[in-house]
């Protein structure tokens, strides 16, 4: 047997039922038999495994708007993500871009406003077969501060006739965070933007 106010606080920590099962000592069934017996309604899958992942809380803090500095880069974060930002997925906050400059800025903006840690942000490079792929992955490095480890296995692809290293050198860096809560916050400002303006 187990109290509810035990099995209410070990739950409530964001422990899973067989970690619960593991700390008490009872079996998962009975893990299950006390918390429909108490009424401590279960988490969704999709939350036990946002707290699985995230031990800690959340990777990231939305910083207040202060500032006209603060609502203009909210702006063109939003615009870039609009633009080109991966808006399919559920999971990831992802911008590719060819330009430096535009991969800085939305890192500025994953970083300073939205507060995202540094080891959640990976990166992955798209690149033609004509370019140096070591080459390439330096320059990234360099531009972004982002370290070699932080980056998922490149993309290479076959070039077409002719060279596309004046249009793109060091190919195209996709930036990436994989987090459930912020993909839906970012969202929510893209269709916030979109019911202002369209």
């Amino acid at each position: 047997m187990i109290s509810k106010e035990k099995l209410g606080s070990l739950y409530k920590k964001g422990l899973s039922m067989q970690e619960v099962s593991n700390e008490t000592g009872l079996t998962y069934h009975q893990v299950i038999y006390w918390m429909n017996k108490y009424g401590i309604s279960r988490r969704p899958r999709s939350v036990a495994n946002y707290i699985k992942y995230n031990p800690s809380g959340d990777p990231f803090k939305i910083k207040k708007l202060k500032t006209k500095k603060d609502l203009e880069l909210l702006n063109l974060g939003i615009g870039l993500f609009l633009g080109e930002g991966t808006k399919k997925s559920r999971y990831n906050v992802a911008l590719a871009n060819s330009d430096p400059k535009i991969i800085k800025l939305f890192l500025t903006f994953l970083k300073t406003l939205c507060g995202v840690e540094d080891f959640k942000i990976r990166a992955a490079l798209n690149i033609f077969d004509d370019i140096d792929l070591k080459e390439a992955l330096s320059f990234w490095q360099k531009e972004t501060n982002i370290p070699h480890s932080r980056f998922t296995k490149s993309i290479i692809r076959r070039g077409k006739k002719g060279t596309y290293k004046n249009k793109s050198k060091y190919g195209t860096l996709t930036i990436y965070v994989s987090n459930t809560k912020l993909k839906k916050l970012i969202d929510e400002y893209c269709e916030e933007a979109l019911s202002k303006f369209s």
